[in-house]
C-alpha cells in the first residue's frame, strides 16, 4: 500500500531551485535578494484543487433563486505543476517527504510564474 502526498486548497508544494543566482530559465535575482532569502525560485511539484466556493446549502436561497451548480467545486490557481516560480520565502513552510525538501507556499506567495508554452 503505497502513500501519495495530497496539497490541498489554495496551497502549492514547490522544489526549491537550490543554484547560484540565475535560474535555468533566464532569470536573474539580485544579489541583495538572494542574500536575504525574501524571495526563492522553484518548480512547481504539486498544486491544491484551488479556493473553495460556498456550498450553496449554506447561502440562503429563495424559492424562486435557482440553485448554484457550483456545489464542491474550486476556483482553480493560476500556477500549475511543471510551472517555474519566484515566490515568497517567509510565507513557506518547509518539509521534508521521501528525503526530499519541499516548500509549501499559499498560491498568493507566488509572484511570478514562468510556463512553457
Amino acid at each position: 500500500m503505497g502513500k501519495e502526498l495530497i496539497v490541498v486548497g489554495d496551497r502549492v508544494l514547490i522544489a526549491p531551485d537550490t543554484s547560484g543566482d540565475r535560474t535555468d530559465t533566464g532569470l536573474y535575482l539580485p544579489q541583495g535578494v538572494k542574500e536575504k532569502e525574501k524571495v526563492q525560485c522553484g518548480r512547481i511539484i504539486k498544486a491544491g484543487p484551488g479556493y473553495p466556493l460556498p456550498d450553496p446549502a449554506s447561502v440562503e436561497v429563495e424559492p424562486w433563486q435557482q440553485t448554484p451548480e457550483f456545489a464542491g467545486k474550486y476556483f482553480p490557481l493560476q500556477a500549475k505543476v511543471g510551472d517555474y516560480c519566484i515566490f515568497l520565502r517567509n510565507s513557506g513552510v518547509e518539509i521534508e517527504y521521501e528525503q526530499v525538501k519541499y516548500i509549501v507556499v499559499p498560491h498568493s506567495a507566488i509572484l511570478v510564474v514562468l510556463r512553457d508554452i
